[in-house]
């Protein structure tokens, strides 16, 4: 299979931009499809890489941008609903479109993005819905070149995850954590960049689900501790029990605007998102630590930082 020309959904987010920076440097010709061109002023002036405003959910749309493409990457997920049927719009009838117009188009190549722990029969309305997604592309693995990552959580400058709780302990002197002991295997944005490039025309990984993580677990306590001491506003955390946890969570559904926390969160949250293996050592990648990369993004405004400038 000689791949040249990849078209990416979801290319404009926090995955989707390392992704298409490896891309480019790799010489691919790049599609990105986006709803919103101004979303995709970061990767605008990336070389070979075309953005092209698109809806993705009308079939006949997505056969026309898949024309003449060799592979495609999707990425479009999201972590919590914003209207009621928004997890299965985007996990399970997004990627029946997308194997639908791969076969119109001609495309033979498919790389998705699921979770770990992503199950039909999971815990969460997230998880079941990637789950169902996954199996919706793996059924198609004979006539379709297809390839699953499931990322435990993925950490990096522009992460949602770890600046979320640096920014919280900047002005709670004292923060209630809901699942305290929840476990996570946190690996690096580049790491799983590296593995999509890395699989794209490698004939071994087609037909295979990758499980990626870092090279140590935490939990949930550990991980803002760690983010409150890079970060210099170290926080007394006060563990919550199940049934504090749920009412935090239910009460934070009601916020305006992101949301912090759901219900949906908190069942996610009774699984571990741990591996039960190794990186993948097919993609000859060391994932890197936690420990090693995240204090150069989160400690920008300790005193160190601001003594020397940066």
């Amino acid at each position: 299979m000689n791949i040249k020309n990849v078209c990416v959904l979801g290319g404009t987010g926090f995955v989707g931009t390392h992704i298409l920076n490896r891309l480019a440097m790799a010489g691919y010709s790049v599609r990105v499809l986006t709803r919103t061109r101004e979303h995709a002023r970061s990767v605008m002036t990336l070389p070979n890489v075309e953005v092209v405003k698109a809806n993705v959910f009308d079939q006949a749309e997505l056969n026309s941008q898949f024309a003449g493409m060799d592979a495609v990457i999707n990425l479009v997920g999201i972590l919590n609903e914003a209207q009621p049927g928004a997890f299965d719009a985007l996990h399970v009838e997004l990627p029946r479109k997308i194997v639908r117009a791969c076969a119109a188009s001609g495309v033979q190549r498919l790389l998705h993005m699921a979770a770990l722990n992503a199950d039909p029969n999971g815990p969460s309305a997230y998880l079941r819905s990637k789950g169902l997604g996954q199996a919706v592309v793996l059924a198609q693995a004979e006539a379709l070149a297809v390839t699953v990552f499931r990322p435990s959580v993925i950490f990096g400058r522009e992460d949602v995850f770890l600046n979320m709780f640096a920014g919280l302990l900047k002005i709670a002197p004292v923060f209630p954590l809901a699942c305290p002991d929840a476990k996570f295997q946190p690996v690096y944005v580049e790491d799983v960049a590296q593995a999509y490039v890395a699989s794209l025309d490698n004939p071994a990984t087609f037909g295979q689900r990758y499980d990626l993580c870092g090279p140590k677990v935490y939990t949930l306590r550990e991980l803002v501790k760690l983010v409150g001491s890079v970060t210099g506003n170290p926080r007394r955390i006060i563990g919550l029990n199940q049934r504090l946890s749920y009412l935090q969570a239910w009460m934070m559904e009601w916020k305006p605007g992101r949301k912090l926390m759901t219900r949906d969160n908190y069942y996610s949250m009774q699984v571990d998102a741990v591996c039960k293996c190794e990186f993948p050592g097919i993609f000859g990648i060391e994932p890197s630590a936690l420990e090693a990369v995240a204090p150069t993004y989160l400690a920008r405004k300790t005193p160190y930082r601001r003594a020397s400038g940066h």
